[in-house]
């Protein structure tokens, strides 16, 4: 195989595992080349990594010495991705009854799942994350983007107890949209005691649900290291949660001539 073809070879496949360690061994198998030979390839490959700034190939020496691919999204490139979704979110058409906009075609596209989940796993991935979690169901298109992305589990909560998921441990929590008490449910079979966990969801309003997800990772142990939303609207202006790390700030919903959006990077 020649060197090009080789470097292609392993750009391929460190794109599509990203954060999971592959040894030089198992290139000098699947190439039938050399070690030296391949570490040169992998230097190739980190560097024009790096320039392009979609993330970083780590390296380690000695014996069981190896690589893994760290992807990441540069602030220009993350406000092209949001810019284009903030545009579809602008159109008139796009308001339902209720003060609501329509987006659901846009988080269950691939292209925009996919970016999204690259920018979010970009924001979270130096903080050890262990298991991403959301709701059903619109977020979980970019919840699971963001888990591979990550190289994590993806554990889904429910709002609703389902014979099929066991026994489950639940949490009341209060709509900060309707002012309504719900209960949302996670099966035990997901183990989440210890673990670090970052909350994906796909719209806030008041809060309620990414509060109640708190509380649910807080019931069964885990430890929440960030809570990230995919559209957040400026009012109410207080939310239920302090801490958490907006995509798309939705303006007024109740604009006539349409939704206003803004950008977090923009803030």
């Amino acid at each position: 195989m020649k060197k090009n073809e080789r470097i292609s070879v392993i750009t391929k496949i460190l794109s599509d595992h990203p954060n999971q360690v592959f040894s030089f061994n198992y290139f000098t198998d699947l190439l039938e080349a050399g070690k030296s030979s391949v570490c040169e390839d992998v230097a190739i490959v980190k560097n024009a990594i790096e320039l392009t700034g979609t993330g970083y190939v780590e390296t380690f020496s000695g014996a069981s010495g190896g690589m893994v691919y760290h992807p990441r999204v540069t602030r220009e490139d993350e406000l092209l991705i949001l810019k284009e979704i903030a545009d579809l979110l602008q159109s008139p058409a796009r308001k339902i009854q209720g003060g609501f906009v329509y987006y659901s075609d846009i988080l269950s596209n691939p292209r925009y799942s996919k970016n999204i989940g690259r920018i979010i796993a970009s924001k979270y991935g130096e903080m050890g994350i262990e298991y991403v979690v959301t709701t059903e169901t619109k977020g979980i298109p970019a919840a699971m983007e963001t888990a591979h992305y990550l190289n994590v589990p993806m554990g889904l909560i429910r709002r609703s107890n389902r014979v099929t998921e066991g026994a489950t441990t639940s949490v009341n929590y209060i709509s900060g949209s309707s002012n309504k008490i719900n209960t949302m449910y996670l099966s035990r079979r997901i183990d989440l005691k210890d673990k670090k966990v970052l909350i994906i969801d796909d719209f806030m309003k008041g809060g309620g649900t990414a509060k109640g997800m708190t509380n649910l990772m807080e019931e069964v142990g885990a430890e929440v290291k960030g809570i990230c939303v995919i559209f957040v609207t400026r009012s109410p202006a207080e939310k239920l949660v302090e801490h958490f790390t907006p995509l798309i700030w939705m303006d007024d919903e109740n604009l006539e001539a349409g939704l206003q959006v803004s950008l977090h990077l923009e803030d």
